[in-house]
C-alpha cells in the first residue's frame, strides 16, 4: 500500500485555545477524523459549544477549563486527560492572542502577557504531554500554531512576533530532543484567517486590499483550510514530517516584488 491513513481513528487528541476560532475548528477537525479530543481554554461556556459540535460527529469530547500559563492547571489538566483516556495521542498548541502596540509603546505587561499566552503556555503544555508520551513509550503529536508574523516582518506587534518565531525555533529543538522517544514536533504557520479575532481587521477594506496584495491566491482563507494540514500532521500519513512549519498562508510567504 503507497496511500497512507489520513484517519485519526481512536486517537486522543488535545486542543487549547479550543473555544473558539482556530481552536475549534480544529478540535472539530479532527473529532470528524475519528479523534475523541480534550477541550482546553479558559472559558467554559465556549468550550460546552466547541463539545456539542464534537457530539455530534460521533467522537467524545471532554472539557477541562484551564488557564494554559499556569504550570499547576496544566498539569492538572494533563493528569486528568491521561486518567481518562490514557496516554494522549495529539496535542495542538493553539491557545494566543496579541496586542497591537508599537515597539516604543509595548509595556512590560504588554510582553508578559502576549509571551505567556503564545510561548510559555505551548512549552509548558509540550513539556508536560511529551514527558507522558515518552514515559508511554508509543510516541505522540505536538502541532504548534504559529504564524507567518514568526517568519517574516509584518505589522502584527513586536511581541508577538517574537513569540511566534521563538514557536518556530521550539518545533525545532524539541524535534531534535524528542524523536528518538517517536514524537513528532511540527508546526502551521496560518496567514489571515477569518475568525473572531480578525473580523474587525478584515472588516477595514483597506487594510484587506493591503492584505490580498502580498497574497497570490488573492483571498482570505477560510479555517477548514487549516484543518487538512492539522489532520495530516497528526496522521499516519505525516509520520516522516518532523520538526518542520508548514505555512498556510496563500503563497503569501514566497511574495517577491
Amino acid at each position: 500500500m503507497y496511500l497512507p491513513s489520513f484517519k485519526l481513528d481512536g486517537k486522543k487528541a488535545i486542543v487549547t485555545g479550543a473555544g473558539r476560532g482556530i481552536g475549534r475548528a480544529l478540535a472539530v477537525g479532527m473529532a470528524e477524523a475519528g479523534a475523541d479530543v480534550a477541550l482546553l481554554s479558559r472559558t467554559a461556556a465556549d468550550l460546552d459549544e466547541t463539545a456539542s459540535l464534537i457530539h455530534k460527529t460521533g467522537r467524545k469530547a471532554l472539557i477541562l477549563p484551564t488557564d494554559v500559563t499556569k504550570r499547576e492547571e496544566v498539569q492538572q489538566s494533563v493528569n486528568k486527560i491521561s486518567d481518562e483516556w490514557g496516554t494522549p495521542d495529539i496535542l495542538v498548541n493553539n491557545a494566543g492572542m496579541n496586542i497591537r502596540s508599537k515597539a516604543l509603546d509595548v509595556t512590560d505587561d504588554e510582553w508578559k502577557t502576549i509571551m505567556d499566552t503564545n510561548l510559555k503556555s505551548a512549552f509548558m503544555m509540550s513539556q508536560e504531554v511529551g514527558r507522558v508520551m515518552k514515559e508511554n513509550g508509543k510516541g505522540g503529536r505536538i502541532i504548534s500554531i504559529t504564524s507567518v508574523g514568526g517568519h517574516v516582518a509584518l505589522r502584527t506587534g513586536v511581541v508577538y512576533a517574537a513569540t511566534k518565531a521563538a514557536l518556530i525555533q521550539m518545533t525545532k529543538v524539541l524535534a531534535l530532543e524528542w524523536g528518538q522517544y517517536n514524537i513528532n514536533v511540527n508546526a502551521i504557520g496560518p496567514w489571515y484567517f477569518k475568525t473572531p479575532l480578525t473580523e474587525k481587521l478584515l472588516a477595514d477594506k483597506e487594510y484587506v486590499s493591503e492584505i490580498l496584495a502580498v497574497t497570490p491566491l488573492k483571498r482570505v482563507g477560510e479555517l477548514e483550510e487549516l484543518v487538512g494540514p492539522v489532520v495530516f500532521l497528526a496522521s499516519d500519513a505525516g509520520n516522516y514530517v518532523h520538526g518542520q512549519t508548514l505555512f498556510v498562508d496563500g503563497g503569501m510567504t514566497i511574495h517577491g516584488f
